[in-house]
């Protein structure tokens, strides 16, 4: 989010500077039906990139109450940004392969 100069003298007075820290990106890759890493902590605000390193198709999806998505089809190759903005526990599945499992764990 940008602010004018203005803007940001005015907050800074009032004592509400908006955070200008950027968010930080991680990559889970996908590979021999396997998330790698298997457990990730991030910060709120940040990013996950999933990336389908397979040879197969997956969907990747979570459906905690913090933050819930559904990449649908992901074919190999492809790769998808996910933001994570409320902190908490997400359980991360692949509809199409049970047993991938991961957990990212949101301060």
């Amino acid at each position: 989010m940008k602010y004018a100069p203005a803007i940001l003298l005015a907050l800074a007075c009032a004592g509400a500077v908006p955070s200008l820290a950027a968010a930080t990106e991680f990559r889970v890759t996908q590979k021999g039906q396997q998330f790698n890493p298997r457990t990730l902590t991030i910060k709120a605000g940040d990013e996950v990139v999933f990336v389908n390193d397979d040879a197969g198709t997956h969907n990747v999806f979570s459906e905690s109450a913090t933050n819930s998505f559904d990449l649908k089809a992901q074919r190999p190759g492809a790769s998808t940004r996910v933001a994570f903005p409320k902190a908490g526990r997400v359980d991360v599945r692949c509809a199409i392969h049970p047993s991938m499992r991961m957990t990212i764990d949101v301060e």
